[in-house]
């Protein structure tokens, strides 16, 4: 996943028209390099530049900020999946294969700290609008997952996503910690076992 930048030194004072833009930026970097509980308001404050009125103004509380966070998590990281996916061809089969080259691209990242919603669930507890947000994602992940193993025809695509999720997140949470960018290879060749398993034509290979 998106690895922000690592720590900068506390900026100048941000013109308000760009405080909430400066403010998400700076929690994307510290939230994911520190984790929430980690990462305090008056940090994030005093590295993005705003006043303590104007981060308010935009996040009443810290966990209005940390749903933001994970809103531009979700985009960002869903990107790349979708984009790796197209990048494999027009073929479901092949995209179900491919989309495993974003987790690839995302364990060689430098400050590379796993799964942004792992790590959110780990410091939430269930039933938070956090950990209800890391939940969504998931289902959304697994349901763009499960369309493509219908469209490829998987004899079932409730298991086949099912298992293509776990393979996927665990590959996130190998990679950092075994810090080894093979892990994520060797989830896509898991993944491309599995696809070729699930179906009565293997993928086509380029």
């Amino acid at each position: 996943m998106t690895s922000p930048a690592a720590t900068a030194a506390p900026a100048a004072r941000t013109p308000a028209g760009h405080a909430r833009e400066k403010i998400l930026a700076t929690a994307f970097r510290l939230f994911y390099a520190q984790g929430f509980r980690a990462a305090g308001i008056d940090t994030i404050i005093a590295e993005s530049g705003v006043a303590k009125a104007t981060f308010y103004k935009y996040f009443p509380a810290k966990d209005d900020l940390m749903l933001a966070y994970l809103e531009k998590v979700d985009s960002v990281w869903t990107g790349q999946l979708h984009a790796a996916a197209e990048a494999a061809g027009e073929d479901p089969a092949a995209q179900l294969v491919g989309l495993f080259d974003a987790l690839t691209a995302a364990c060689r990242r430098d400050g590379y700290r796993g799964c942004a919603f792992i790590n959110a669930a780990a410091e939430s507890a269930a039933g938070t609008r956090i950990h209800d947000r890391t939940v969504a994602h998931k289902r959304q992940i697994r349901a763009w997952i499960r369309d493509l193993a219908a469209r490829a025809g998987a004899g079932d695509p409730d298991q086949l996503a099912r298992s293509l999720t776990l393979v996927l997140d665990g590959g996130l949470a190998s990679g950092v910690l075994d810090g080894d960018p093979a892990a994520a290879a060797a989830a896509g060749t898991t993944a491309a076992q599995l696809v070729a398993a699930s179906l009565k034509t293997p993928p086509a290979t380029s």
